[in-house]
């Protein structure tokens, strides 16, 4: 409960009334280790999905087995969300358990269909996932941003400048390992890495693992 009482979706609402909802939504609670689906692409999805623990990653991968990675969501963020409200044949993307633990898939079309008992909290539901998938539809756009840069430097520096920002200060961890990280910006990893380094060498960073901090230069 202190995890949804966090998440985006259930904003505004106290626990008596999450717990309404959960039941409302027909909530379904799942557990999966590192590495496991939740699904695939190709799969056709009707439940948006909340992290309770643990964490989720979402990528795209080509028949040669490239992945490009969109993200990953920690506890109380959700997944999922765009395809299920869209309703589509299948998903072009996969979900896969990038840290162990629970997640919550909760059935999108009872959102957007209030119940036969006209529950009070619905409106405040669709008002949030709609919140939700701005918000995702901006990340998106800055993800572009990023990835339009001309070159992997280009690319880490923008990426990294961005965090900062987010983070209110120049010390920053991000959510990604180094593959991951270069699979978000399309670019080789072992580019990356040594552009990461020439950046260290040259003081305009520091980092150590997926902390970093950026330096007066």
């Amino acid at each position: 409960m202190e995890v949804l009482k966090t998440s985006p979706l259930f904003a505004g609402l106290d626990g008596a009334e999450i717990r309404a909802a959960l039941a409302c939504l027909g909530a379904k609670r799942v557990a999966r280790e590192k590495k496991q689906h939740l699904f695939r692409s190709g799969d056709q999805l009707t439940s948006l999905g909340v992290v309770l623990s643990g964490a989720v990653q979402v990528y795209q991968e080509d028949y040669y087995g490239n992945r490009n990675v969109f993200g990953n969501i920690g506890p109380g963020g959700l997944f999922g969300e765009s395809f299920a409200c869209a309703t589509t044949a299948s998903v072009p993307v996969s979900a896969v358990a990038s840290e162990s633990g629970e997640m919550l898939f909760l059935d999108c079309r009872r959102i957007s269909t209030p119940c036969e008992n006209a529950c009070g909290f619905h409106a405040r539901l669709i008002r949030n996932l709609l919140d939700v998938l701005a918000r995702k539809n901006v990340a998106l756009t800055q993800r572009l941003e990023f990835t339009g840069r001309r070159t992997t430097r280009e690319k880490a520096l923008a990426y990294l400048s961005e965090q900062a920002r987010l983070a209110g200060g120049a010390r920053f961890a991000i959510p990604f390992d180094r593959q991951e990280l270069a699979d978000y910006l399309c670019v080789e990893r072992s580019g990356l890495s040594a552009e990461l380094a020439k950046l260290r060498d040259e003081g305009v960073i520091r980092f150590h693992k997926n902390r970093f901090e950026l330096l007066h230069h």
